[in-house]
């Protein structure tokens, strides 16, 4: 996981104000939750996934910045708690640009299509968060939403053999003698 954000801060009446991105290539991603599924520890309606950080340093610092890091306690005690960043994933006023990559091409995921990924096979993630800076009843923080991701899905065996299936519709729109070609029947030429 390579994680890069620039150094520019905004400093205004005495409170830091996060401004730059993080883009992280080949995250990990758990907790997902694109449907916005109401479930124990999530409302409904609230589209969300947790990133893995992989490097304490990195998520002692944005921490420090003020993004809110979550530390889950690991499974085995002789182990380090594995810090983790909660992307919320908003389609109003500034909504994420969403890629699933296949052997097929680049298919955008819009609002309607995004909870296929919560159940996707996932192979890697390169993303952008952007940042949002909230004071709300005294606390102050760095909330983390979603601006970019780009999914490349983990495909079997039998996807290649699928990718292009002859449509068997298409025998049936065009005469005798035509096939389908570029949306247009033209004679078969032999």
């Amino acid at each position: 996981m390579l994680i890069k954000k620039g150094d520019r801060m905004a400093t205004k009446k005495s409170t830091r104000l996060v401004e730059d991105n993080i883009n992280i290539s080949d995250a990990r991603i758990g907790f997902r939750n694109f449907s916005g599924k109401e479930g124990q520890y999530n409302p409904e309606g609230n589209r969300n996934f947790a990133v893995f950080l992989e490097n304490i340093a990195d998520a002692k610092e944005l921490e420090a910045e003020g993004w809110n890091i979550r530390w889950l306690k690991p499974r085995d005690p002789e182990d380090e708690q594995q810090p983790i960043l909660s992307v919320k994933v908003a389609f109003g006023a500034y909504p994420p640009k969403i890629i699933l990559v296949t052997k097929k091409g680049l298919t955008h995921l819009g609002e309607d299509e995004v909870s296929l990924l919560d159940w996707a096979d996932i192979k890697s993630v390169d993303l952008t968060i952007r940042p949002y800076n909230y004071e709300v009843q005294g606390k102050s923080g760095v909330k983390a939403y979603l601006k970019t991701m780009y999914v490349t899905l983990q495909e079997d065996q039998w996807e290649s053999k699928y990718v292009n299936p002859p449509d068997s519709a298409q025998a049936s729109v065009c005469e005798p003698g035509y096939e389908l070609r570029d949306g247009t029947c033209r004679r078969i030429e032999e």
